[in-house]
């Protein structure tokens, strides 16, 4: 009975996603991604001056609208290259390959800030939902689900030992008016938090506040106590 509950509200969904995400990908890469950052820098030691920014970057629209090309999504996002490949056999594929790409990131100067940067795929998932009439999953479902997997995902990257300082969550609510620019300013937020976290480290200075305001925690994710995952049973019944 509990289960058939938690099907019909949908309560598991993002809670599924956010464990299949975790341990079927990230829990894989993001171990090697500081190893095939430093390789890449040793090859090019003026790109990636930032080893603050040596993490990948995971870009989590609240509206689950994936771009597949960054370039296209904004011209401020230019492709360089790929790094180190990670080849393991997986589920029964022979040399299944892992990679990241990096990106630079140009700002209102011109000036090219570098980092790995993707989306999370799951939320491609709940939009394909919200378009299928067979999943009866609406918008506010939708938005509902990724709410939560951000939450979850968050909850699960905090208790990881082996991805720790190895990713950044970059949670987003696109506005309503049409920016050209929105992604990659917001990439670039998190991009100068991370530079001035480096400083203060090494100098002992507090961060000063850039200009532009993206950080996750103005979101609005808040989720009603009846949204979150159920347990699909129950000692108490």
């Amino acid at each position: 009975e509990m289960s058939e509950m938690s099907e019909r509200s949908k309560q598991n969904v993002a809670h599924g996603l956010a464990w299949s995400y975790y341990v079927g990908y990230l829990k894989i890469v993001l171990p090697r991604v500081k190893k095939s950052m430093e390789e890449f820098s040793r090859a090019n030691p003026n790109v990636l001056a930032c080893r603050e920014t040596w993490k990948l970057h995971i870009l989590v629209p609240l509206s689950c609208d994936i771009c597949d090309d960054l370039e296209k999504a904004d011209s401020n996002i230019q492709y360089l290259t790929d790094l180190t490949e990670t080849t393991l056999t997986r589920a029964g594929t022979k040399k299944r390959v892992y990679k990241h790409s990096l990106y630079a990131i140009k700002d209102e100067d011109n000036k090219l800030w570098h980092c790995a940067v993707e989306y999370a795929t799951p939320l491609q998932s709940l939009y394909a939902m919200s378009q299928d009439e067979c999943a009866a999953f609406s918008r506010e479902d939708r938005l509902e689900q990724a709410k939560l997997f951000y939450r979850t995902l968050e909850e699960i990257l905090k208790g990881s030992k082996e991805c720790a300082g190895t990713y950044r969550l970059i949670p987003y609510e696109e506005s309503g008016e049409a920016e050209t620019h929105f992604l990659s300013r917001n990439i670039l937020w998190h991009l100068q938090q991370q530079r001035h976290e480096e400083y203060t480290m090494y100098e002992g200075n507090q961060p000063h506040n850039p200009s532009t305001t993206f950080s996750s925690t103005e979101l609005n994710l808040q989720i009603s106590e009846s949204d979150l995952p159920q347990p699909l049973r129950s000692d108490r019944f």
